[in-house]
């Protein structure tokens, strides 16, 4: 599968800033960075649903702090509670926002549909491996005691995210069949080109490793604000791919972008999933990382929304 020349375009007219001297992510402060990717999200909005209503709402995090939620829910009629998606935005865990995803969250929620409640997990490096894990959790504690009182349904709940989002929604599948007392079943684990080995480097990770959008520096440079020390690593809630015991977790949908630098891993945890007996659909499509926010530039998306939708609908049904 090849590129498509609109997306292609686009990485061009990335290439063209580079080389007139706009430095990449990995060359910036962490301050910086955050705010040259917000300023290059608003050039990748498009049309999203607009018939979906936002509520933003507040969880207190075991150790104090107040985590931002945005609920977004469909303005449609429904005789009864809204089941919903648990999201987590990707970005690095240095990156990314509530806001610079909110079309992500907006599409899902429509064509499901179904309650999306996304989560402003705390960012590298102020706060470091696994924080943001914990404030996950936390999200989950809050929605599992907090739910029903917004008119969700978590008996009916899915876990999902783009790129380390992903990561963090399925520590959180894992975890969920691992403690079956501690948290509730899982429908379907939604991972979006997730980041599944840290601790080494695969062949997509060197044939993709610049030029098509996120770069293996880029990965690199995240991680290394991201963990405490090295050995942070070699920890499975880390690297998802390195857990022993995949058992039992919740049904996945794992899709991949073709140009990538994460689609060996991203394949990879897929097969170790298939292994452990997990009912696993895996797509690659012909793009790159981010795809799901290439709305505005990339003709095909929608029809990926279309399948992820399909799969959230399948799984949540009654």
């Amino acid at each position: 599968m090849s590129l498509h020349p609109e997306l292609s375009a686009f990485l061009d007219l990335v290439e063209e800033g580079r080389l007139a001297g706009r430095p990449p992510l990995h060359a910036l402060s962490p301050e910086l960075a955050r705010d040259t990717f917000e300023q290059a999200s608003t050039g990748l909005v498009w049309p999203w649903p607009q018939h979906v209503a936002r509520r933003e709402l507040t969880a207190r995090t075991r150790d104090g702090a107040s985590l931002a939620l945005r609920l977004y829910l469909p303005e449609v009629a429904c005789a009864q509670p809204w089941p919903v998606l648990l999201y987590f935005h990707g970005g690095g865990y240095v990156v990314g926002s509530l806001d610079s995803h909110e079309g992500i969250c907006a599409e899902l929620a429509w064509r499901t549909p179904c309650a999306v409640l996304a989560v402003d997990y705390r960012r590298a490096p102020e706060q470091r491996f696994p924080t943001a894990l914990f404030d996950a959790e936390d999200a989950l504690s809050w929605l599992v005691a907090e739910g029903a009182e917004h008119g969700l349904d978590v008996s009916r709940l899915a876990v999902g995210g783009d790129s380390a989002g992903a990561t963090l929604a399925t520590v959180l599948a894992i975890q969920a069949a691992q403690a079956p007392r501690q948290w509730p079943p899982i429908r379907l684990q939604l991972l979006c080109y997730p980041s599944t080995d840290a601790s080494r480097s695969t062949v997509s990770n060197e044939l993709f490793d610049e030029g098509y959008l996120l770069e293996s520096a880029t990965l690199e440079w995240f991680y290394n604000h991201y963990q405490r020390t090295p050995a942070d690593r070699l920890d499975w809630r880390f690297s998802p791919l390195l857990c022993e015991h995949l058992q039992g977790a919740a049904p996945a949908f794992v899709g991949l972008a073709q140009y990538d630098p994460l689609h060996d891993e991203g394949l990879a945890y897929a097969e170790r999933l298939q292994q452990a007996g997990v009912t696993v659909t895996c797509r690659t499509y012909a793009a790159t990382h981010d795809l799901l926010r290439m709305g505005a530039v990339m003709p095909g998306v929608d029809q990926v929304y279309a399948e992820l939708a399909s799969h959230l609908a399948r799984a949540l049904a009654n």
